[in-house]
């Protein structure tokens, strides 16, 4: 158990200090200033199904106070809900920029819906307003009334072709609180924002809730197009993107949350295991190391610290507990962010224990044929 013990606390002292810094949630939107001449921008928002969630969020982006021209495409993918009739009465009843409402059909064969509907979007906002920068925001998310403008002076003042701002999602049951800010977290440990944005990035990223892309880099790119299939899409577009040569920048975002509920462990769940096998490009021996990092790495410290004292063993002990303390002092930072109290970071192992299982069910469901279940529609199945 000692070896254990050590192999964790050395672990957490790498990650403390060779993973690009992760744990920080200092990386927000870079200086910026007014540009001379504000661009068009073209919001796209793809949309199935979500009339729950659109009063919160769609009259947001309908008063954003953007000096430019701007327009906003609400792209409904075969909603059954009354999303795409819901969008026009909102608009008609708030007014602001000027809103219109399509839907492109079913996807052809190889594409999501999402970025079927992305495309649609972009496509729209290419005939009608010939946009220098697309706005891609997912349904349930709400922005500030100077969101856009914040986005696009960022974009404009560091040269950036695809500034993304990872939305700050809804904490408000039990379940949220424990297992949103630490979504959050083992995101930024998988992708550090540091070593997104640093010139010459290997490592590209970005949070789908809210991408500003400039259009010619998205047509450099081949996007969507060349990532039609991806269930991973906001991770693919920052790539292609990359590829081509563009610039990345990803961040927390201070002015941008998501509205979406996950009242339930149920809901939850399904959100993490649709993709998280995907994430490991349904590689089983990927699969293994993955359990095996998530079980050293978050497992073992409170399991070497209760072993240890259990058993008399002073040295197990004290390698667990101080694994166990770099972990909790990793955390804290998010569990502020999130504003959540700070004893809530010895829960941490708990809440990678979940998304270990989530894991594996989400590789399971996919050797058993189901693959992605989103709404309705299954992607990835073997």
């Amino acid at each position: 158990m000692e070896w254990i013990g050590a192999g964790s606390l050395l672990a957490w002292l790498w990650l403390l200090l060779g993973q690009g810094f992760f744990w920080r949630t200092d990386v927000r939107l870079p200086d910026r200033r007014d540009p001379d001449r504000w661009p068009s921008v073209a919001v796209v928002v793809p949309a199935r199904d979500e009339a729950a969630v659109l009063p919160a969020s769609l009259p947001t982006l309908l008063a954003q106070k953007y000096p430019g021209r701007a327009e906003v495409f609400l792209i409904d993918d075969g909603s059954t809900d009354g999303t795409g009739a819901l969008a026009r009465e909102l608009a008609a009843a708030g007014g602001g920029l000027p809103l219109t409402v399509a839907s492109p059909g079913e996807p052809e064969p190889g594409w999501t819906g999402k970025l079927w509907a992305v495309r649609h979007g972009i496509a729209l906002a290419r005939e009608r307003s010939a946009a220098e920068y697309l706005l891609l925001t997912d349904a349930d998310i709400a922005h500030e009334p100077d969101s856009l403008r914040e986005l696009v002076a960022a974009a404009r003042s560091a040269g950036l072709d695809l500034v993304s701002q990872m939305a700050r999602l809804r904490v408000a049951t039990f379940w949220e609180r424990l297992v949103v800010p630490a979504f959050v977290y083992f995101f930024g440990q998988l992708y550090p924002f540091r070593w997104v944005n640093r010139p010459g990035a290997r490592t590209a990223a970005a949070a789908g809730g809210c991408v500003l892309l400039r259009r010619e880099a998205a047509e450099r790119a081949g996007v969507p197009e060349a990532i039609r299939h991806a269930v991973i899409d906001d991770v693919s577009l920052a790539r292609a993107v990359q590829r081509a040569g563009g610039t990345v920048w990803l961040g927390l975002a201070d002015r941008v949350t998501s509205v979406r509920p996950y009242p339930r462990l149920a809901e939850l769940w399904r959100m993490v295991a649709r993709s998280a096998y995907a994430q490991l490009r349904h590689h089983p021996l990927l699969l293994l190391g993955t359990v095996l990092g998530l079980a050293l790495v978050y497992l073992a410290p409170p399991a070497a610290l209760l072993a240890g004292l259990a058993g008399g063993a002073p040295v197990v002990a004290a390698l667990g507990g101080a694994a166990w303390a770099v972990m909790c002092g990793t955390y804290l930072p998010m569990l502020r962010y999130y504003r959540q109290p700070p004893w809530a970071a010895p829960l941490l192992p708990f809440t990678a224990l979940l998304y270990l299982l989530m894991t594996v069910d989400s590789a399971v469901q996919h050797y058993r044929g189901r693959g992605a279940a989103w709404k309705g529609r299954t992607y990835g199945a073997p």
